[in-house]
């Protein structure tokens, strides 16, 4: 058989095929001046070679061209194999005269009856034009696609899906444990039509099978695109895609440069998405939903301007996010991420500081972080200035009491036992002295791991308000007398003075004891101190490394 071919073409660098020269150009123009023109540039009567790069479907798609040719002008068509011979009909110019020869027309008369296509066809259809898509883009094979998908969709969900829909019908949508949760639950003044829904569309599930190329020109044919994103629905549709295309092996699978450009493939729908969450903002999405939506498109190379849109709207909803929130907002495998938390603080800080009556929703931001930091506090990749940057990114105003920033020091110095007395130190200016308790206090002041100086200072602390507490019961020292007479209760008077005179002496006592271990560090430096100058002054250190102060 073989012996009998005069053609060679090789297929987009993959395949070779050997054909007859004349049953092929039979039915190709393209071929036929393609061979014309390689037998004039060899001059010879051999084999003709020819190459044919980025054919549509690649060598799949050329062995059923073959196919047609090799058996007189016909092939079995199909909506999985129509699209190939379509785009390649287009390609190489399969346009002759005689009806029943014609490759292109056979393809065009089949789509004709793209209307009474079902559901799955269409997919079919769809899914084949991936590896098709610039030819079967620009022949506008795409575009009858899709349209005839949207109008399946619209058909049985009973609302047209344009890009003025906001909200889908509750019949037609129905609850998903992934996103249950995510959207602002309605009053229940608000109407059942108004109400927002977060369900999944029973489309959903069957686009997760197309490329990002095809949803995104689905996109771009619904007007829907970038920031003219209005949609709830394809908003919604878009959040689902991108979750279930992060699973994928092809993904998240081995290869760095594989995700580096799924990334960009992805980012376009990444970027609609947010624009349509930031329209439709705190009225549909709560504060969950918003870390949820972040999780989805962090990895799909989101743009800044988008992240940074997402972030605002998460920022000025933080007292409403609990700790989970924040523990699970990192992307790329990490647990966490501190840069996110301390950005989404200082948005809340910015929007709710010139804000008095606002000042509970600050305390209760403050809360979260306090656990939020005795959280992360182990973490043995957790930096001093990040520890720091977090703690002090909020106001005094926002604590009440200084005893969470504390244990959650505490619990990252111990973790961290190399750390230089200088940063012991840095580390402890995030403490507000006056604001902890008594008992925290005591503890810091029997604490190891915190420096003499810093305990000093918040004994100080502690003392001077309790002199300011004595101060004050003193000025009222004749109204308590009045009330000894008057009630004839002068036990009571009793029990309350020796309780603050026993707080006093107890802070005297840590106090001293804390000055006690200055003395003793001081004793111990002194004594280094000689003993250096000994060293130093030895002649069998003369020629030894200079050593540094250590005191």
């Amino acid at each position: 058989m073989h012996e009998l071919c005069d053609l060679k073409v090789l297929v987009n660098g993959q395949h070779t095929f050997l054909l007859h020269e004349k049953t092929i150009c039979s039915f190709s123009g393209r071929m036929k001046k393609m061979v014309k023109q390689e037998r004039k540039r060899s001059q010879g009567n051999g084999w003709a070679a020819l190459k044919m790069m980025e054919f549509p479907g690649g060598p799949g798609g050329f062995e059923l061209v073959s196919r047609f040719c090799y058996n007189g002008g016909s092939i079995a068509m199909s909506p999985a194999n129509v699209c190939a011979l379509h785009c390649s009909a287009i390609l190489l110019e399969m346009t002759e005269e005689v009806a029943t020869c014609n490759l292109l027309r056979q393809t065009e008369t089949f789509l004709e009856g793209l209307f009474y296509w079902t559901w799955s066809e269409i997919l079919t259809a769809l899914k084949s034009c991936e590896t098709l898509f610039p030819t079967a883009d620009s022949s506008g094979l795409v575009y009858k696609l899709i349209s005839s998908l949207l109008e399946k969709i619209s058909a049985n969900s009973g609302t047209p899906l344009t890009s003025a829909t906001l909200c889908p019908s509750s019949s037609s949508s129905s609850s998903s444990p992934e996103t249950s949760g995510l959207m602002r639950s309605s009053s229940t003044k608000t109407s059942e039509a108004s109400k927002p829904c977060f369900g999944r569309e029973w489309w959903f599930d069957d686009l997760t099978i197309l490329s990002p190329t095809i949803i995104e020109k689905m996109m771009k044919c619904l007007g829907a695109y970038g920031t003219d994103n209005r949609n709830l629905i394809l908003t919604r549709f878009l959040l689902y895609y991108l979750k279930a295309a992060g699973q994928k092996p092809s993904f998240c699978g081995s290869g760095g440069g594989n995700h580096g450009q799924a990334k960009v493939e992805y980012g376009g729908l990444a970027d609609t998405a947010v624009y349509g969450v930031a329209l439709m903002g705190r009225t549909a999405f709560s504060c969950r939903g918003l870390f949820w939506v972040l999780r989805v498109v962090s990895g799909m190379g989101l743009g800044r301007d988008c992240r940074q849109k997402l972030e605002m709207l998460m920022g000025l909803m933080l007292d409403q996010a609990t700790l989970d929130d924040l523990l699970v907002s990192g992307h790329n495998g990490g647990a966490y991420d501190v840069n996110l938390v301390v950005r989404l603080v200082r948005i809340f800080v910015g929007a709710e500081e010139s804000n008095a009556s606002s000042l509970q929703r600050m305390k209760k931001v403050g809360r979260l972080i306090d656990k939020y930091l005795g959280e992360i506090s182990p973490d043995q990749s957790l930096k001093v200035s990040k520890f720091l940057e977090l703690a002090e990114s909020l106001p005094d105003s926002a604590r009440d009491c200084f005893d969470g920033v504390y244990r959650a020091l505490d619990i990252y110095l111990e973790s961290h036992p190399t750390l230089s007395i200088e940063e012991q130190t840095r580390l402890s200016r995030c403490l507000n002295y006056e604001k902890l308790t008594l008992e925290a206090s005591k503890d810091l002041a029997k604490n190891r791991r915190i420096p003499p100086g810093i305990a000093v200072q918040a004994l100080a602390s502690q003392q001077s308000k309790l002199q300011i507490r004595t101060n004050v019961g003193d000025r009222h020292g004749t109204v308590q007398k009045l009330r000894r007479v008057k009630c004839a209760v002068p036990v009571e008077h009793k029990k309350a003075s020796p309780k603050l005179l026993d707080e006093k002496e107890e802070l005297k006592f840590n106090l001293q004891r804390m000055q006690n271990r200055v003395m003793e560090l001081e004793k111990v430096c002194r004594e280094m101190k000689g003993q250096m100058s000994k060293m130093v002054n030895n002649k069998s250190y003369n020629n030894s490394r200079g050593v540094s102060r250590l005191c």
